[in-house]
């Protein structure tokens, strides 16, 4: 989806510039845009031609359930009437890509087969804080295929430790 980036690029760095005073509260309600932008049905009603631009976005100002502040609304604006409501959750991710470079932060997501309480997910961050060599923003998904372990993913990078892991090297290196 590289046509897909190339188009939200420009959003995201307008919208970064503009809230670079509050990136922060930008960054909340550009993720409860970026949730209702993925809403199929919602695609659907915006690309109907006979549907226009202020009722599409009567129904996303509408859904949102964190208040808009006007520069939230004057962006939401531009996106739908320039036909690149599909592009929303790329932009909020290169808005998140710029907010966290500004900060000498990245994302991290760490894959488990449990759910891992708060005080081992706190542990857990100050280990890979350490290992990564940056402050890290640490969300869990939880994927039982794993069977146990953890995968932590951050940015390009990929530190694998699952069971799942480990039994495909065992299977690489008997079959090798």
């Amino acid at each position: 989806m590289a046509e897909l980036a190339t188009i939200a690029r420009p959003y995201a760095e307008a919208l970064f510039k503009a809230s670079s005073s509050d990136l922060n509260g930008a960054a909340v309600w550009v993720e409860e845009l970026k949730a209702i932008a993925k809403n199929a049905q919602l695609q659907q009603f915006a690309d109907n031609p006979n549907v226009t631009a202020a009722q599409v976005f009567d129904v996303i100002s509408g859904v949102s359930q964190v208040a808009l502040p006007e520069m939230a609304k004057n962006f939401l604006r531009t996106v739908i009437e320039n036909g690149r409501l599909s592009a929303l959750p790329e932009i909020a991710e290169q808005f998140r890509v710029l907010k966290n470079a500004q900060s000498g932060s990245a994302d991290a997501v760490v894959y488990s087969a449990f759910p891992i309480d708060s005080a081992a997910l706190a542990d857990l961050a100050a280990t890979l804080e350490k290992r990564f060599a940056r402050k890290l923003n640490v969300s869990v998904e939880l994927q039982p295929e794993l069977i146990g372990g953890i995968r932590v993913v951050v940015g390009d990078e990929v530190l694998d430790s699952s069971v799942k892991a480990r039994l495909e090297q065992m299977k690489m290196a008997l079959t090798a």
